[in-house]
């Protein structure tokens, strides 16, 4: 039997009272996490630089809730506006690219990331 954090539950959070980290220049995360599911709010700017990478343990997806951008997987751009969703597969190499301000791309990883986590 795993054990749950139950404090989670029946517990509102709001993305604004959630610290901001300034990861570099051009993007903001607010990072929410369960013991089973964590969330990645990122606040966006047109012509940050640009992150290339990719994750072996652990598929991606992907959602922008406002503005638009060109998500790149291996190489392959998505035009994703609000309300768009990607499922990146592990060892894709992928990265965002936004083209309409404000951007907001909230990911959702399962597991959480261990390297995100406080």
């Amino acid at each position: 039997m795993s054990t749950r954090n139950t404090a989670l539950f029946n517990t509102v959070v709001n993305w604004d009272e959630l610290p901001v980290t300034q990861v570099r220049p051009g993007v903001r995360r607010r990072v929410y996490a369960t013991d089973e599911v964590m969330i990645c709010h990122h606040e966006l700017d047109v012509g940050m630089t640009l992150n290339p990478h990719r994750h072996d343990d652990f598929d991606q997806l992907v959602h922008i809730a406002e503005g638009r951008a060109n998500y790149y997987v291996d190489g392959v751009a998505h035009d994703m506006r609000a309300g768009s969703f990607l499922l990146v597969p592990r060892g894709s190499e992928h990265y965002v690219e936004p083209t309409e301000a404000p951007c907001v791309n909230i990911d959702f990883f399962v597991p959480p990331r261990a390297d995100l986590l406080p």
